[in-house]
């Protein structure tokens, strides 16, 4: 197939994308060739909002625009370039931090019930994360029991989403400077959906068309998110599921087994996935995949939840965003079981031409063609096995047509904030002195967040040429999503890689603590235990007073989603210069787009950044961090001075 090299840098990919040609199978690579996106919705400058329009209004292509074309360029209501991109940015921005915050509710109201005992076969697992929860509650702990904690916590939580004054309460987590800058500024979020409601009402037609208030409003409905509905629902989850902790597995499409009957969970929301890692595990299940002619079930994880369930049971993952068809492709997959967010609704096509059943599960995303058996956290055992056993029913028709490639890699997940806190400090003094140390006396440059989606526009997997630029000038890269996936793939996350792809300092540092040079923490949600470990970083002194002054940058190379517009603001308004691949939506506004790639470090101390190239990303990433270095004092060697016994006396004594 011509130009196939150029799809993916995965082998396993490569291997799939062809035989999919061969079985004459259309995959999103296909369609992306096919349907070239249009130009102007690209920039920002179409705006479909009335039925006056849709109103386009592109740029001058190749030329400098002219003052009196400026003048002229409007819709029919007469909005400007600027108004018409900040409303369809500030649009993702809430259409995001809906979805982030959506899973946050849905896993809000399942611990509540779980507090009151209405969820059999959930409980509270990690009891010190609960008790912390109660702290920033102010739930009252006394000699009360978990489940009254909890249900008073839930309550609180679930209370987040409608609130209508005030501030939300994961605010307080941030450092102070941080947050009396949001409080000065206006963008402190009130209640999440409160947010999100009054970002579609100021861009709806004829009401807020000042670009920079529109974007004032943008910020508020990002934090909602960061600081709110994705926190919630990482905390929540841990609470129920437990903390991750680091954990051996594999990844990629070698994963899938010949002789077992191969399941792939894919969605976002853990719920489904935990219960089906544990059911999957009962003899009845293996007995009952054994009657059809299975010699086991294989569980394997695609996308976000395969993240969730690779954390906490060790579920290999078979591939990230653009491999959920290429799996089907391999004809050895019984059942994929969905969830939301990230599905593709091709997969209904893919598998007609293969025997994979597509089974929906929750009411909020069904998918004409697919099959449908929802999900109730309430019976979680009963609706688990139903799910299994369909999947097992469907062995026997997976007919010759099967290609497994061979290639998988060892990974190491887990990062926690929590656990890179244990690990860096011990039992006892588990801290992030030793991270802000190694940062100061030069071994580690600085840290990176890495994270997002797929896009077929581009290479798939190809930020991983940007996370070994990054590491390789000692730069420790933290990861979640699809962008970790790409990362493990690679062999980048087991500890063997300091050696061979890390700068000197930095591995140095990885072989000294025992860790990888790229840390998986998790699914896309967890980004706000990037959040956390930034926050821990100023607390624990000498990178400066917030967020903004440590040397800390971040991005999403092959972003995809409104969600990665969410994530990507609540980490510029936290104060991190953050860049962006592929494309970039606001460029059919010059004035719009300086602001958000200048102005806004005035403001909140980070910023925007659009570089495709992911070598040329990770070094305006170096660059920053650089900066910030420079700016502590940081950014000169210092030589290592051994104090002879006179020298030594001649120290005041502390």
């Amino acid at each position: 197939m011509a130009g196939v090299e150029k799809k993916s840098i995965d082998p396993a990919s490569l291997k799939m994308i062809e035989k999919a040609a061969s079985d004459e199978v259309s995959l999103a690579f296909d369609r992306a060739a096919a349907l070239k996106p249009c130009p102007i919705g690209a920039e920002g400058s179409c705006c479909s909002n009335c039925s006056m329009g849709p109103c386009r209004i592109p740029l001058p292509r190749g030329r400098e625009e002219t003052p009196e074309e400026k003048r002229r360029r409007r819709g029919v209501c007469g909005a400007t370039a600027e108004t018409i991109a900040a409303r369809n940015f500030v649009r993702m921005i809430a259409a995001g931090t809906a979805a982030h915050s959506d899973h946050g509710r849905k896993v809000t109201e399942v611990f509540l019930a779980t507090a009151r005992g209405k969820t059999p076969g959930y409980e509270i697992k990690d009891e010190q994360k609960l008790l912390q929860l109660a702290m920033d509650f102010g739930v009252e702990i006394g000699d009360r029991s978990n489940e009254a904690i909890a249900t008073d916590i839930g309550q609180i939580a679930l209370n987040e989403f409608g609130k209508q004054e005030g501030e939300l309460l994961f605010l307080r987590r941030a450092p102070l400077k941080r947050q009396e800058l949001w409080r000065r500024l206006g963008v402190a979020p009130r209640g999440i959906d409160r947010e999100v409601v009054e970002a579609m009402h100021r861009t709806h037609m004829g009401v807020d068309q000042d670009y920079q208030n529109l974007l004032l409003q943008g910020t508020r409905t990002a934090l909602a998110d960061g600081w709110g509905g994705s926190m919630m629902a990482t905390e929540l989850q841990d609470v129920m599921f437990g903390t991750p902790a680091p954990v051996f597995s594999q990844i990629n499409l070698g994963v899938l087994k010949e002789d077992e009957v191969n399941i792939i969970i894919h969605g976002h929301e853990p719920q489904l996935a935990e219960m089906m890692a544990v059911v999957a595990q009962d003899p009845e299940m293996a007995q009952y995949a054994k009657s059809k002619g299975a010699e086991g079930i294989n569980l394997a994880g695609m996308c976000c939840t395969a993240n969730e369930i690779l954390m906490r049971h060790g579920v290999p993952i078979a591939g990230n965003f653009l491999q959920q068809e290429l799996a089907i492709v391999t004809g050895a997959v019984e059942a994929m079981v969905v969830d939301v967010q990230c599905i593709m609704q091709g997969l209904a096509d893919v598998a007609q031409c293969y025997h994979t059943k597509i089974m929906t599960t929750d009411p909020r995303a069904k998918i004409q063609g697919a099959s449908h058996i929802e999900f109730d956290e309430h019976n979680a055992v009963e609706s688990a096995k139903a799910i299994i056993k369909a999947a097992i029913d469907n062995f026997p028709n997976r007919g010759k047509n099967v290609q497994i490639p061979k290639e998988k890699s060892d990974l190491i997940a887990g990062f926690s904030h929590e656990t890179i806190n244990y690990l860096l400090g011990g039992i006892f003094r588990a801290s992030y002195r030793p991270l802000n140390d190694n940062i100061i006396n030069g071994r580690i440059r600085g840290v990176a967040g890495v994270v997002g989606c797929n896009n077929p526009r581009v290479t798939h997997d190809m930020q991983l040429e940007m996370v070994k630029e990054l590491i390789k000038n000692d730069v420790l890269v933290l990861q979640t999503g699809c962008a970790a996936m790409a990362s493990a793939k690679a062999g980048l996350m087991v500890p063997e890689a300091a050696t061979e792809y890390a700068g000197h300092g930095l591995a140095s540092v990885c072989e000294a603590v025992g860790i990888p040079p790229v840390l998986h923490m998790g699914a896309c949600i967890d980004n706000s235990r990037i959040l956390m470990a930034a926050t821990a970083m100023v607390k624990d002194g000498g990178l400066g007073d917030d967020i903004s002054d440590l040397p800390v940058a971040g991005a999403a190379p092959e972003w995809m989603s409104e969600k990665a517009i969410a994530i990507g603001q609540y980490f510029v308004a936290s104060g991190v210069f953050t860049v962006f691949g592929v494309t970039w939506p606001t460029t059919g506004s010059k004035e719009l787009t300086d602001f958000l790639f200048k102005d806004l470090e005035k403001l909140y101390g980070g910023m925007w950044a659009f570089e495709p190239d992911p070598i040329k990303a990770a070094q305006l990433m170096i660059s920053h961090i650089d900066k910030k270095r420079k700016a502590l004092g940081i950014d000169k060697a210092r030589e290592r001075v051994l104090y002879d016994m006179a020298m030594r006396r001649e120290l005041e004594a502390v």
